[in-house]
């Protein structure tokens, strides 16, 4: 019977170097891209990205033809952003910073870490322009987190300035771009005063649908019991404390 070869492990920290050397690098490379509204041309490799990504194997998977190929355009990719994803690719390490958090890409521990890094630094991400570009389906998962350390107040004025955003953008109603989103914002805690004048400016400037400010109404009126429980009700880590939480059952989970 054969023994088992042994395996020989090469240090990690000269391989990663070597590869996080050929990031942004046009040596060898064989797909450029360009990227952001400055549309900085970044430069890649094919293989690399392809065999590391699901949605890069999909984008570059046609052989390009005869000749220079033609860049691949991310305009609404922010560039750091985008630099932080391939660092990723390449090393498996990225040092976030608020600029720089990402998670447009499909990768699922890039993406674990980029949500717990706003988590903890809500405030400061939510006013950066990286958060203002965010998709739909990246958005998502950072409104539906209990760890969100911000109140809920802020948390829909940055949604509003998120969809106003994409309305420009994308030459869409304000309301149509928040709808895949809004839903996640949990209305019932914020204060009486507060859900009316939001009820007020909805009214000027439609974001959030009638039906939902309703069933904010509903979690005051009845004020306890199992129909005024569950995630419209349920608070985050940095929501403010109000008066009619103690009769929402609304410890932080």
């Amino acid at each position: 019977m054969d023994s088992p070869g042994l395996v020989v492990h090469g240090k990690a920290e000269s391989f990663s170097t070597a590869l996080r050397s050929l990031v942004n690098n046009p040596r060898y490379s064989d797909v450029r891209f360009v990227v952001g509204q400055e549309q900085q041309e970044i430069f890649a490799h094919r293989c690399l990205l392809a065999c590391r990504c699901n949605f890069f194997q999909r984008l570059l998977g046609t052989e390009p033809g005869p000749g220079v190929p033609s860049p691949v355009v991310l305009s609404t990719v922010p560039t750091e952003a985008f630099l932080a994803v391939l660092e990723f690719l390449y090393t498996n390490s990225v040092k976030l910073h608020r600029h720089s958090v990402a998670v447009t890409f499909g990768l699922g521990p890039l993406q674990e870490h980029c949500v717990a890094f706003i988590e903890a630094h809500s405030q400061e991400a939510l006013r950066t322009r990286g958060f203002l570009e965010l998709s739909a389906a990246a958005l998502l998962p950072l409104l539906r987190s209990d760890k969100l350390c911000v109140d809920e107040a802020e948390l829909v004025g940055a949604a509003r300035s998120w969809a106003r955003v994409g309305a420009a953008v994308l030459e869409r109603p304000v309301a149509e771009v928040a709808a895949p989103v809004v839903k996640e914002l949990r209305l019932a805690l914020l204060a009486p005063v507060e859900l009316s004048a939001l009820e007020e400016q909805n009214r000027q400037e439609p974001l959030i649908p009638v039906e939902q400010i309703v069933e904010a109404w509903k979690c005051h009126a009845l004020r306890r019991g199992d129909e005024a429980r569950g995630t419209p009700c349920r608070r985050r880590k940095g929501t403010l404390p109000r008066e009619h939480h103690r009769f929402l059952d609304l410890a932080f989970k």
